[in-house]
Protein backbone atom coordinates (compact mmCIF):
# COMPACT_ATOMS: atom_id res chain seq x y z
CA UNK A 1 0.00 0.00 0.00
CA UNK A 2 1.40 3.12 -0.87
CA UNK A 3 1.09 6.60 0.71
CA UNK A 4 -0.27 9.40 -1.23
CA UNK A 5 2.03 12.31 -1.50
CA UNK A 6 -0.15 14.65 1.62
CA UNK A 7 0.23 11.25 3.68
CA UNK A 8 4.10 10.59 2.70
CA UNK A 9 4.57 14.34 3.59
CA UNK A 10 3.26 13.76 7.49
CA UNK A 11 4.87 10.45 7.48
CA UNK A 12 8.25 12.10 6.49
CA UNK A 13 7.55 14.98 9.07
CA UNK A 14 7.24 12.65 12.02
CA UNK A 15 10.03 10.25 11.08
CA UNK A 16 12.32 14.08 10.53
CA UNK A 17 10.99 15.50 14.10
CA UNK A 18 11.95 11.66 15.88
CA UNK A 19 15.45 12.20 14.14
CA UNK A 20 15.32 15.83 15.46
CA UNK A 21 14.67 14.78 18.91
CA UNK A 22 17.35 12.32 18.97
CA UNK A 23 19.67 15.05 17.58
CA UNK A 24 18.75 17.55 20.50
CA UNK A 25 19.08 15.18 22.45
CA UNK A 26 22.49 14.28 22.15
CA UNK A 27 23.25 18.00 21.32
CA UNK A 28 21.89 18.55 24.62
CA UNK A 29 23.94 15.82 26.36
CA UNK A 30 27.28 16.63 24.44
CA UNK A 31 27.01 20.22 24.51
CA UNK A 32 27.69 19.97 20.80
CA UNK A 33 27.16 22.32 18.00
CA UNK A 34 24.38 21.95 15.18
CA UNK A 35 26.79 21.15 12.33
CA UNK A 36 28.63 18.38 14.89
CA UNK A 37 25.42 16.46 16.33
CA UNK A 38 23.70 16.99 12.52
CA UNK A 39 26.96 14.81 11.17
CA UNK A 40 27.65 12.53 13.72
CA UNK A 41 23.78 11.53 13.67
CA UNK A 42 23.55 10.22 10.45
CA UNK A 43 26.93 8.89 10.60
CA UNK A 44 26.55 6.64 13.82
CA UNK A 45 22.95 6.31 14.26
CA UNK A 46 20.72 7.78 11.63
CA UNK A 47 18.38 5.41 10.39
CA UNK A 48 19.88 4.63 6.21
CA UNK A 49 16.16 4.29 5.37
CA UNK A 50 15.53 8.14 6.11
CA UNK A 51 15.28 10.02 2.37
CA UNK A 52 16.76 12.70 1.96
CA UNK A 53 13.65 15.51 2.27
CA UNK A 54 13.38 13.98 5.57
CA UNK A 55 16.46 13.88 6.37
CA UNK A 56 16.76 17.36 5.31
CA UNK A 57 13.50 18.30 7.70
CA UNK A 58 15.06 16.91 10.56
CA UNK A 59 18.43 18.85 9.75
CA UNK A 60 16.73 22.25 9.36
CA UNK A 61 14.87 21.38 12.70
CA UNK A 62 18.18 21.18 14.58
CA UNK A 63 20.19 24.22 13.26
CA UNK A 64 17.00 26.30 13.36
CA UNK A 65 16.25 25.39 17.00
CA UNK A 66 19.98 25.33 18.36
CA UNK A 67 20.32 28.51 17.00
CA UNK A 68 17.12 30.25 18.65
CA UNK A 69 17.82 28.33 21.58
CA UNK A 70 17.77 31.29 24.26
CA UNK A 71 14.86 32.73 23.04
CA UNK A 72 13.10 29.29 22.62
CA UNK A 73 13.92 28.29 26.20
CA UNK A 74 12.87 31.70 27.66
CA UNK A 75 9.69 31.40 26.50
CA UNK A 76 9.57 27.19 27.79
CA UNK A 77 10.50 29.09 31.20
CA UNK A 78 7.81 31.62 31.16
CA UNK A 79 5.44 28.62 31.55
CA UNK A 80 7.38 26.35 33.76
CA UNK A 81 7.66 28.57 36.92
CA UNK A 82 8.30 25.89 39.50
CA UNK A 83 10.34 24.06 37.33
CA UNK A 84 13.98 25.13 36.11
CA UNK A 85 14.31 23.93 32.60
CA UNK A 86 18.09 22.43 33.81
CA UNK A 87 15.93 19.79 36.13
CA UNK A 88 13.46 18.85 33.71
CA UNK A 89 14.10 15.64 31.66
CA UNK A 90 15.91 15.47 28.98
CA UNK A 91 14.04 14.09 26.57
CA UNK A 92 10.80 15.97 27.61
CA UNK A 93 12.99 19.85 27.44
CA UNK A 94 14.17 19.11 23.86
CA UNK A 95 10.79 17.99 22.76
CA UNK A 96 9.49 21.22 24.46
CA UNK A 97 11.82 23.18 22.69
CA UNK A 98 11.54 21.38 19.12
CA UNK A 99 7.76 22.06 19.67
CA UNK A 100 8.37 25.55 20.20
CA UNK A 101 10.61 26.06 17.72
CA UNK A 102 7.94 24.91 14.99
CA UNK A 103 5.60 27.53 17.02
CA UNK A 104 8.16 30.41 16.36
CA UNK A 105 9.93 29.57 13.48
CA UNK A 106 8.10 27.07 10.90
CA UNK A 107 4.52 27.35 8.98
CA UNK A 108 3.61 24.20 11.08
CA UNK A 109 -0.28 25.13 12.38
CA UNK A 110 0.63 25.27 16.13
CA UNK A 111 -2.13 22.33 17.12
CA UNK A 112 -0.31 19.92 14.89
CA UNK A 113 3.50 21.43 15.96
CA UNK A 114 1.29 19.92 19.37
CA UNK A 115 -0.03 17.27 18.56
CA UNK A 116 3.22 15.92 16.80
CA UNK A 117 4.92 16.74 19.94
CA UNK A 118 3.05 15.11 21.84
CA UNK A 119 2.88 11.84 19.77
CA UNK A 120 6.73 11.70 19.53
CA UNK A 121 6.38 12.47 23.58
CA UNK A 122 4.49 8.86 24.07
CA UNK A 123 7.05 7.18 21.47
CA UNK A 124 10.26 8.42 23.57
CA UNK A 125 9.25 9.76 27.24
CA UNK A 126 6.19 8.88 29.69
CA UNK A 127 2.41 9.50 29.86
CA UNK A 128 2.75 11.87 32.30
CA UNK A 129 5.68 13.96 30.47
CA UNK A 130 2.61 14.03 27.64
CA UNK A 131 0.15 15.20 29.98
CA UNK A 132 3.07 18.03 30.92
CA UNK A 133 4.42 18.64 27.49
CA UNK A 134 0.49 19.40 26.26
CA UNK A 135 -0.03 21.79 29.45
CA UNK A 136 3.47 23.62 28.59
CA UNK A 137 2.98 23.85 24.89
CA UNK A 138 -0.68 25.00 25.14
CA UNK A 139 0.13 27.78 27.49
CA UNK A 140 2.97 28.76 24.94
CA UNK A 141 1.09 28.22 22.24
CA UNK A 142 -1.51 30.95 23.72
CA UNK A 143 1.33 33.57 24.75
CA UNK A 144 2.96 33.19 21.14
CA UNK A 145 -0.69 33.82 19.59
CA UNK A 146 -1.53 37.07 21.86
CA UNK A 147 2.09 38.56 21.04
CA UNK A 148 1.83 38.05 17.16
CA UNK A 149 4.83 36.91 17.42
CA UNK A 150 4.11 33.17 15.19
CA UNK A 151 6.18 33.96 12.24
CA UNK A 152 7.98 31.88 9.82
CA UNK A 153 11.82 32.46 9.60
CA UNK A 154 12.65 32.86 5.81
CA UNK A 155 15.95 31.10 6.53
CA UNK A 156 14.44 28.06 8.59
CA UNK A 157 12.40 24.71 8.13
CA UNK A 158 9.12 23.65 6.84
CA UNK A 159 7.91 25.33 3.87
CA UNK A 160 4.67 23.34 3.45
CA UNK A 161 1.93 22.75 5.71
CA UNK A 162 0.91 19.14 6.63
Amino acid sequence: MSLDPAEANTANRHKGRECALQMLFAADLTDTGAEAVIDNYWRELGDGAVDMATRDFADRIVAGTLTHLEDIDELIKKRTEHWRIERMALVDRNILRLAVFEFRYCDTPNPVAINEALEVARRFSTYEATQFINGVLDGIRLDIEAAGTAEPDSGQPATTQQ
